[in-house]
């Protein structure tokens, strides 16, 4: 047994979509998670200040002694998986995942995928499907906009901007008939409503932050690293880069609890860039 926490780092909110997933299925696990909002989002930025930015969010969390790390951020995991080898704690991104549970879930061999420009520019995605499965079709659309909706917490259902948005990016992929929809970026199942919505129900939307978390709940149960039975556990833990007054708000909105006495504020841009070495291991 390991009673470290799990550590979950993004570049805002999105990253809560696995935060929620861990609690249901280890409900005695603490978890640390690191939101980057001060530099949201990610995905319009350089492969290289991507890299430099997940360096530095990686470190942080080191730093509160996690015993496995979930790279909680689609574009991280499209574009520097590659920074998982580098740490010397299991490493989980959400690719591998969400492109597994999408091919065992389309039925006709057509799988779209959304995500911010830099996860869709890495075609990430497309060779992790094709790798499992090279017959799928896979058919892809940038939705840049889907993160700013979130992180201003305009993701309900009945958002008039956010449908506008979502009917704007999702026509294509409705045009070329796919049956199932990776939302490969963590912020997106956020929106899932609104996006079930335009797409009808006759498709399956992946969510790639559930996905990553049963993938870390699997292996921590396999060895033998989850936290003690007999403690009073499963506190988590929430830091942010820029204010945490929009965080609370919406974070707390989705969590469905008042999260504002676990939330605080660190000052990433100066902190330490984990270095890159070759003796560490990832997944």
């Amino acid at each position: 047994m390991d009673a470290r926490p799990i550590g979950v780092f993004d570049s805002g909110l999105g990253g809560l979509t696995v935060v929620k997933e861990l609690e249901a299925l280890l409900p005695g696990e603490d978890i640390v998670y690191f939101g980057d909002t001060g530099r949201v989002p990610y995905g319009t930025r350089s492969f290289e200040t991507i890299e430099r930015y997940a360096r530095q969010d990686m470190s942080f969390l080191l730093e509160m002694d996690v015993k496995l790390m979930i790279a909680a951020c689609g574009t991280v995991s499209s574009v520097a998986p590659h920074v998982g080898n580098d740490i010397d704690i299991p490493f989980i991104g959400v690719v591998e995942p969400a492109a597994r549970k999408a091919v065992e879930a389309t039925q006709n061999g057509r799988v779209g995928v959304i995500g911010t420009t830099a996860t869709i520019q890495s075609g990430a995605f497309d060779s992790a499907i094709h790798s499992l499965a090279s017959g799928v079709s896979v058919f892809q659309q940038d939705c840049p906009m889907f993160v700013h909706l979130v992180e201003n917490g305009w993701c309900t259902a009945d958002d008039p901007i956010a449908r506008l948005a979502a009917e704007r990016y999702l026509g294509g992929l409705k045009d070329q008939e796919v049956d199932t929809l990776i939302l490969g970026c963590t912020h997106f199942p956020i929106l899932r409503q609104v996006i079930a919505q335009v797409m009808g129900p006759d498709v399956t939307l992946i969510n790639t932050g559930a996905e990553a978390a049963r993938r870390a709940a699997t292996l921590l149960k396999e060895s033998g690293q989850c936290a003690p039975a007999d403690k009073n556990r499963g506190r988590c833990r929430f830091f942010v880069s820029d204010a945490v007054g929009g965080f609370n708000r919406t974070a707390s909105m989705f969590l469905g609890r008042d999260i504002r006495e676990q939330v605080s504020r660190v000052d990433i841009i100066n902190h330490p860039i984990l270095p890159s070495c070759s003796s560490a291991k990832g997944e």
